[in-house]
């Protein structure tokens, strides 16, 4: 733990305010002043908040002194991703059309962190309609990738990323509908979960309309954090119940111990569709560290990654075509309209029949998964094969939307069955982070980050970082 505070991680920084060994003001100050040093680099936090940020540090404190109840997250400070309602600012989502559409009251994952104590630092960057696999926007401009300046930070929660890589906050709040919180974490050296559908509750007052299906049974809140203990706790904070959510499920955030030696299913290059040499290293030495653990690693090939990642893109290529592409050519920007059109052109439109035999035979797929999960609860696997990408990989041309939703398919086969992914550091290559996928049963997050903070405690990166250009 360094000396400064914005070097500390969440349960570090709420355990000191909460004993009065530091007070959240402190705190906050010294991620303002982070924030005010890298962000001008990286253009992370789109919506700086110091003001409200430190009236709710100095309200924390005082919350502190008169002995109240304190939440979990009580004076840390966080940030919100700029695509879920927070009362008094714009859910612009990366769309120019939007910059002035503002919320009268928060969202379930703001709403939630807030009642867990936490102090809103600023919301971060997102592609237009956070549809793409990298962050850019005509809105806000183009978020850089720590690391790498030629580099993606990932997409669409890349602003959370690289904001919490480069210590603007410990923790981030993020979203999933294909891989917008893991492929981020996986591009930016960080730990995050995709948590089971259902556990965390989601609502956007100012949404016209009803989501698409699709959305509705894929799309999860999660968090993003330089630590996998931030992460635990920060999503334990977030999954508290929310009326306006009809999905949400009161599940239990631990389960009960599962059979040991825990059986771990090994699989480098899912589907057989290749993979990068270093990647398929990467998964290699993390199942090394869970094996000395006392983990049965074993080499097996999961249920059929490739066609559900295939059937994903049916889907949402439907949806997207059918409810959502008038109003991208309208309002998007031009990145927004080639990547979202290289990734849903090569899949037609559904017909009634065709979207009703792919969503039954979505059913097939989480059976088969729930069924190899008690035989093996967690999965270990890429989380891209590929390392991270060049920018412009996503708006360059069809055939390399396809090599992107090739090399992601893992990321996108676990939307379609609902279960938790982690996401969690293991080494580099030239520079860039990598990571490793951790997959686990239906409301079974405590399985998958107990085996991340083992993998995390052998082979973890060393973040917070300066801007590597």
């Amino acid at each position: 733990m360094g000396d400064a505070l914005w070097r500390w991680d969440a349960v570090d920084l709420a355990q000191g305010i909460r004993t009065r060994r530091i007070s959240s003001r402190e705190a906050t100050e010294a991620c303002l002043a982070r924030m005010e040093a890298v962000n001008g680099k990286l253009n992370a936090v789109t919506v700086p908040m110091p003001e409200q940020a430190l009236a709710a540090a100095d309200a924390a404190d005082a919350a502190v002194k008169r002995g109240d109840v304190l939440g979990p997250l009580h004076g840390v400070p966080v940030t919100m991703k700029e695509n879920v309602d927070q009362a008094g600012c714009a859910t612009a989502n990366g769309v120019v059309a939007y910059k002035d559409l503002i919320a009268d009251t928060d969202s379930a994952p703001v709403a939630n962190w807030k009642a867990a104590g936490a102090v809103i630092l600023g919301r971060t960057n997102a592609p237009a309609f956070s549809l793409r696999w990298d962050t850019d926007n005509d809105l806000r401009g183009r978020t850089f990738n720590p690391w790498s300046r030629g580099h993606t930070p990932g997409g669409s929660s890349g602003g959370a990323a690289a904001a919490a890589a480069a210590g603007i906050g410990p923790l981030a709040h993020g979203n999933d509908y294909g891989g917008s919180v893991r492929y981020p974490a996986y591009c930016c050296g960080l730990a995050g979960i995709r948590p089971s559908f259902g556990r965390v509750p989601a609502y956007n007052p100012t949404v016209q309309g009803e989501r698409p299906m699709t959305a509705q049974l894929m799309s999860v809140q999660g968090p993003l954090a330089r630590k996998v203990r931030d992460v635990r706790i920060g999503l334990a904070a977030m999954a508290r119940r929310d009326a306006r959510d009809p999905w949400f499920v009161p599940a239990p955030m631990d389960g009960p111990p599962a059979a040991r030696p825990i059986r771990v299913a090994l699989c480098a290059d899912p589907s057989g569709l290749g993979v990068h040499p270093a990647v398929a290293e990467a998964v290699k030495i993390a199942g090394e560290a869970l094996a000395d653990a006392g983990y049965a690693v074993e080499a097996v090939e999961p249920p059929s990654i490739g066609e559900a990642a295939a059937l994903w893109r049916r889907l949402v290529a439907t949806d997207i075509r059918m409810l959502q592409w008038q109003t991208i050519q309208d309002l998007g920007d031009e990145g927004a309209r080639r990547s979202v059109g290289f990734m849903t052109g090569s899949e037609p439109p559904l017909d009634l029949e065709g979207y009703m035999k792919a969503l039954a035979e979505r059913s097939r797929h989480v059976r088969d998964w729930t069924l190899f999960l008690d035989r093996y609860p967690i999965v270990l696997t890429p989380v891209s094969t590929e390392p991270p990408f060049a920018i412009g990989f996503d708006t360059d041309s069809a055939e390399s939307m396809d090599r992107t939703m090739t090399a992601q398919r893992v990321q996108t086969a676990v939307p379609l069955i609902g279960m938790p992914a982690a996401v969690v550091p293991v080494g580099s290559v030239e520079g860039l982070p990598l990571g490793v996928h951790l997959i686990g049963p239906r409301f079974r997050e405590d399985l998958i980050l107990d085996a991340a903070e083992v993998i995390e405690a052998r082979h973890g990166l060393d973040t917070p970082i300066d801007p590597a250009w």
